[in-house]
């Protein structure tokens, strides 16, 4: 199963993400003997295989339905197993971005974590550049390589479970961009600048949670020569679409004048508590403003304006991350 490349149709062995809404998606390695149990109902494997991707799938009880997806980095995202914190699309596209990532690129990247950007950086790549990713876990550089290899990517990828905090990348004058997601980048640095290769520009990016980790990054970057160090943040903010009446001045001072006779009518019946309620009903059917109930029903209802309103909370801080610049220039002069 590549995540590089596309089929058409779902077959034995195929991970397919199985979506079932925006906050609901899973993955399931078809296989024909097994079944997929939800909220929905059920779903057996070998009515999936041979349907194309993106198909509609329904349940066996009919009461639910789920869709069948094929997998890309940016699903990927979002449901694959977390064994360190992840990037999110955010910030993984401005940093493919920011690097000047393109087909035929090569890349430094340490730690892999749980290789969520590794997967975006894979696919941007190719299909004639290569990543070097490294892991100081060794547990976990193993089952990254592992799925590297699942889903199509090891010609893209190398793998190496290393420290390279203490023991450099072992690569020089090789790569065009570098990406550091460690607890202490500025120490990585160094090496990370022997990597670079020395005949072009290159690009490297700090992914830090804590501003006293910026500042200990671009000490260590302006030390070592690099140049335009930049500090960016991504925050989301999500606007829901709401549609609110447009009225004339007619409406506004009818609608104005209605609200004023409803609180008189109001106030009238808190001073009066002996009157029926049969009285009331009668009182509350009459309008001040001379417009009968059966004139308002009539009347078209005013247009409506299409607005964005932000919601009250959102997504904070994820990290900061750091770019700066290579100059080979700046490197032959030291």
């Amino acid at each position: 199963m590549s995540f590089i490349g596309y089929k058409k149709f779902v077959e034995e062995g195929d991970l397919v993400v199985a979506y079932l809404s925006r906050e609901n998606m899973t993955t399931l390695i078809m296989d024909s003997k097994a079944t997929y149990n939800n909220k929905f109902g059920t779903f057996k494997h070998k009515e999936m295989i041979g349907k194309q991707y993106g198909t509609k799938m329904p349940s066996h009880n009919g009461k639910g339905f789920m869709y069948l997806l094929h997998p890309t980095p940016e699903l990927w995202t979002q449901v694959l197993p977390h064994r360190t914190q992840i990037l999110y699309l955010a910030d993984i596209s401005f940093i493919t971005a920011y690097l000047d990532l393109k087909p035929g690129s090569i890349v430094l990247e340490s730690g892999t974590g749980s290789g969520s950007i590794s997967h975006s950086f894979a696919r941007t790549i190719a299909p004639h550049g290569h990543l070097y990713t490294f892991e100081y876990h060794e547990e976990r550089a193993k089952i990254a390589r592992q799925e590297f290899k699942d889903h199509g990517l090891s010609d893209l990828i190398t793998i190496e479970c290393r420290d390279v905090c203490k023991n450099g990348f072992g690569i020089t004058n090789k790569v065009h961009a570098v990406f550091l997601d460690l607890p202490a980048p500025w120490e990585a640095i160094p090496a990370a600048k022997e990597a670079f290769k020395r005949t072009r520009m290159g690009k490297i990016c700090c992914f830090s949670p804590c501003i006293e980790q910026v500042q200990k990054t671009c000490t260590s970057l302006n030390e070592n020569g690099f140049v335009e160090i930049k500090m960016f943040e991504c925050l989301l903010r999500y606007h829901e679409v709401k549609t609110i009446p447009i009225y004339t001045v007619t409406d506004a001072v009818a609608s104005i004048k209605t609200q004023q006779a409803k609180k008189r009518k109001h106030k009238e019946q808190e001073d009066d508590n002996e009157i029926s309620d049969e009285l009331i009903i009668a009182s509350s059917s009459n309008d001040s403003s001379g417009v009968s109930s059966n004139s308002k029903v009539k009347q078209a209802p005013p247009p409506n304006l299409y607005v964005s309103k932000t919601p009250t909370e959102t997504k904070g801080h994820t990290s900061y991350m750091t770019f700066a610049t290579y100059l080979p220039v700046l490197y032959d002069e030291q």
